[in-house]
């Protein structure tokens, strides 16, 4: 990580965290280096998308006028999903492509996250000169003068490009075990939570196309309420749905549509652990899992990894975020990882997590085995987990204090066989998660509750 970008791109409290000079010299910056790499004397040009939280045009407009001045044109792709964002980068021949998000966070903040032109989250020398350009002042030498000024266009349109690329992809995939092969879901009814997010204007487009019944809740944004009672962080909000409209499955998102949980339909949620079982089980079976191989974090269940092992399945596991989920997919050719909050790559469809991917990937292996959820996912099972976020100055300090070193490896002996410990700071926030997995709830939070005792007779919390 560097001092501003972390594992999922430059995030903080809007003008407190992150302001619009921040996003001015990210922009400058993105131009000096888009036309740097100009070929054959074309004009550079980024995308900009964004998700529904109100700072969003401030953002836009700061970003818009840094590329510009450094001689880079600028299209607004408008709201869009992450993913969207990242496939219409590689796709349409973008220099760059920028994400005003904060994900799942509240409206009061905002973030940035940037695609190289093959839509993937930039190389660390890359995100190394963006950040010198925010620490240094600005010099004469960045801007251009005359017709090598850069412009903006809006092309909103680019959004529906999108919408045909998964359209076309449930229609190759689940339209194969579909009556109707071009409404591969007729006769389901479909319950969606878009977290008054960047799903808002999409997902209920697309599910519809594809022949489903819909009803829809959290689709309605009007910039504060992103996330609030809604989406893949308030899963409650769709189970209740679910069961009070008799729905066969319901999908969650959050607020850029990056990620994506399920719901069966008696209301039981399907995380992104259990999604990957699912359908992890269903591509080795099509031959299009590649190795026989899962690309999981650290954070992903132990049931999962027993569930895995019965199933015949390998895995890999990396730190937290699905940069580094998808990082080995890349390096190992692996098409399959992501994590347990329900970020989910499909590397031979995308180079993100796409939560409506993700929704409509569940959606083929049902068609493909003729199954409910409940029953796909049967040989899934959870083992409890206890999580408390502690919030620390230091997160260095409070993982080296050696009462703090000490409780955890008591905790991870007292768990051998049984399940496992897991500590570690956040990529994003001032905070040390503390995490333990046991077959019984009460041994997981005995464990979490002694380490984070251990870190406050420490003083570090």
């Amino acid at each position: 990580m560097g001092k501003y970008f972390g594992t999922d791109g430059f995030r903080g409290k809007v003008n407190a965290g992150l302001n619009s000079l921040h996003a001015y010299k990210i922009g400058l910056a993105l131009g000096v280096l888009a036309r740097e790499g100009a070929i054959d004397g074309k004009a550079p040009c980024i995308l900009i998308g964004m998700d529904t939280r109100a700072s969003r045009e401030m953002f836009s407009a700061a970003l818009s006028a840094g590329i510009t001045s450094a001689g880079a044109d600028v299209h607004l792709a408008g709201v869009i999903t992450t993913p969207g964002c990242a496939y219409l980068t590689r796709m349409e021949g973008y220099s760059f492509g920028v994400m005003i998000s904060a994900s799942h966070n509240p409206y009061t903040d905002n973030g940035i996250k940037v695609f190289n032109a093959s839509g993937e989250k930039l190389a660390d020398d890359i995100t190394a000169r963006i950040e010198a350009f925010i620490d240094a002042d600005i010099t004469p030498a960045a801007f251009v003068a005359g017709k090598l000024v850069g412009t903006v266009a809006r092309k909103a349109y680019l959004r529906e490009h999108y919408l045909e690329y998964l359209a076309n992809a449930a229609i190759r995939g689940a339209g194969f075990y579909a009556e109707q092969a071009d409404r591969p879901f007729a006769g389901w009814h479909i319950a969606l939570d878009c977290a008054n997010g960047s799903a808002a204007g999409l997902a209920p487009t697309l599910f519809k196309s594809l022949g489903a019944k819909v009803s829809v809740r959290g689709n309605r944004p009007d910039g504060q309420n992103i996330n609030v009672a809604c989406g893949s962080t308030h899963i409650e909000g769709l189970q209740a749905l679910v069961r009070e409209k008799g729905c066969r499955i319901g999908f969650a998102f959050d607020g850029d549509a990056d990620r994506c949980l399920a719901v069966d339909a008696a209301g039981n949620v399907v995380d992104g652990d259990a999604i990957m079982y699912l359908c992890g089980k269903y591509l080795d079976g099509q031959a299009r899992l590649a190795g026989h191989t899962v690309v999981t974090t650290v954070m992903s269940n132990f049931g999962l990894y027993k569930a895995l092992d019965e199933a015949g399945l390998r895995y890999e596991k990396t730190a937290v975020g699905d940069r580094f989920v998808y990082e080995n997919m890349q390096a190992n050719g692996f098409s399959l990882g992501g994590e347990q909050s329900g970020h989910v790559i499909f590397r031979e469809l995308a180079t993100t997590g796409d939560g409506m991917l993700t929704a409509l990937m569940v959606m083929e292996a049902l068609l493909a085995g003729a199954k409910e959820l409940d029953e796909a996912v049967q040989g899934f099972t959870s083992y409890p987990q206890v999580l408390v976020n502690v919030p620390v100055t230091d997160k260095a300090a409070a993982l080296a204090a050696p009462e703090v070193k000490a409780a955890i490896a008591a905790a991870g002996e007292a768990l051998t066989g049984t399940g496992r410990v897991l500590v570690r700071p956040s990529g994003t926030e001032q905070l040390i998660r503390v995490m333990a997995e046991a077959s019984e709830e009460a041994a997981a939070k005995a464990q979490v509750e002694a380490i984070i005792a251990a870190m406050r007779a420490s003083g570090v919390a």
